[in-house]
């Protein structure tokens, strides 16, 4: 099939990739059999699932992946499987399977709100947050920690690898944030998985090409696919809440290097033109132009009463270099959506964990990587560096593809990996109808004022 994913012996992330027989293994395990006879063993009936339990990867219990939990975001898949393949509608067909079971045997229990709860505490909480954490697959239940009422290492290093699964920040504590998205029901993450499978298979009707990209606004990420495989992936910035990130299908067709930022309708009369009601220099600091209409003559800043100036009429455009709000290069892919990818001079934003910071174009970290990739098949792009060779150069300049890339702007809240691990994403814009999967805001660190109120498509 031409969705189908394709392993090479090469892993193009420099990880560890499952098998297909590892899966095939993983989905013969699903029989309420293997879980039965856990449980008469003295653990937990999910312990027999794949992904759960006594069955749930060694690499998320193991020391050193401890360390990285704590000190990096540590939130980009992996695994080479794209989103867009087979191979994932496969994977997320055996969660399905085991979120069933879950749901056909009660549930998980409801866990309290109260005070923070941390490790080294003693609360009556704990024992159902241990039941919780096990039977979502977080935890190892062991005879000795039943009914146990404190908080131990291996109690806050679950609630790590929950937070991770599930987009949270990664403090190993049962805060309020974390503990909304404990209490989602089984029966809405399996219902959650269904939708996005949906999602996945609608990605599916269309031929895969050979390479593409695609990005996943609700997970704050990129998938640079070629040859079925992903071969790059990028953090992401995304459109705020109020101004979404729309899901489009266009083609990539040129690189702008040096770019002229025209500022878009919206911004400048929610943004720009309040903006300089309060600070009149704004324009002069940030070396933006204004226009008397799209192609009339400049205006004098100073002359202009911007109480009563009309962002339908006004037009801003602001001069290519450092300041610039698409930094030094956008990504073009024109749609009736009026998005693109771009740089940004903001880049510490990239630090967060949740990045609806836009206002519904796409920021992309390490954007001259991709840029490279996009472009290596044109000539004089064959070689690592070129990207920044022409910023050395500082010239404007504009690589129009002799072969052009589609490009997938989509919004995935829940999947599957090839290992068993289902992972989580709160639904920041509101799309999969169910409020509680919203979650509460919870970033990793609270971003400098001054970034998130610059101006930014």
């Amino acid at each position: 099939m031409p969705g189908k994913t394709r392993r090479s012996a090469r892993s193009v992330l420099e990880t560890t990739q499952p098998t297909r027989r590892g899966l095939l293994a993983g989905l013969g395990a699903l029989g309420l059999g293997a879980a039965s006879a856990s449980a008469q063993s003295g653990g937990s009936w999910a312990d027999g699932l794949p992904g759960f339990g006594r069955g749930a990867g060694s690499s998320r219990d193991s020391s050193d992946k401890r360390e990285r939990v704590v000190d990096v975001l540590n939130d980009l898949r992996s695994d080479a499987t794209p989103w867009r393949s087979d191979q994932m509608v496969e994977n997320i067909d055996a969660a399905i399977q085991r979120y069933q079971q879950i749901v056909q045997r009660g549930g998980w229990p409801a866990m309290p709100t109260g005070r923070l709860l941390r490790a080294g505490d003693d609360d009556e909480r704990v024992p159902i947050l241990r039941r919780r954490l096990a039977l979502g697959g977080e935890l190892r239940r062991t005879r000795a920690s039943e009914g146990s009422f404190h908080f131990d290492d291996d109690l806050e290093q679950a609630m790590k690898t929950f937070q991770e699964s599930h987009g949270l920040r990664v403090t190993g504590r049962a805060e309020l944030s974390t503990i909304s998205q404990l209490n989602i029901p089984a029966h809405v993450r399996m219902e959650q998985l269904r939708l996005n499978q949906r999602r996945i298979r609608e990605l599916l009707q269309t031929r895969i090409e050979d390479r593409y990209v695609l990005v996943n606004a609700a997970a704050f990420q990129l998938e640079a696919v070629e040859g079925h495989e992903v071969r790059r992936r990028h953090r992401v910035i995304v459109g705020k809440p109020e101004r979404q990130t729309p899901v489009v299908k266009a083609t990539i067709r040129a690189l702008n290097f040096f770019p002229y930022w025209n500022v878009p309708q919206s911004v400048a009369t929610l943004d720009l033109i309040p903006r300089l009601q309060k600070e009149p220099e704004y324009l002069r600091k940030e070396l933006i132009r204004a226009y008397n209409g799209y192609k009339g003559p400049e205006l004098d800043p100073q002359a202009v009463d911007w109480s009563r100036a009309d962002g339908k009429v006004v037009h801003f455009r602001q001069d290519p270099g450092q300041q610039n709000a698409l930094g030094l290069v956008r990504i073009d892919m024109p749609n009736s959506e009026t998005v693109y990818m771009h740089d940004t001079p903001l880049k510490p934003l990239f630090n967060q964990r949740s990045r609806p910071f836009s206002a519904g174009c796409v920021r992309v970290q390490d954007v001259f990587k991709l840029v490279e990739w996009i472009a290596r098949h044109e000539i004089g792009w064959d070689k690592p560096g070129r990207a920044d060779d022409v910023v050395a150069a500082g010239q404007p300049l504009d690589v129009t593809l002799t072969r052009p890339l589609p490009v997938y702007f989509t919004y995935i809240t829940a999947w599957a990996e090839a290992d068993g691990r289902v992972e989580f994403r709160p639904d920041v814009y509101g799309r999969d109808g169910v409020k509680d999967l919203a979650g509460e805001r919870d970033p990793d660190a609270a971003p400098p004022p001054n970034q998130l109120q610059a101006l930014a498509p």
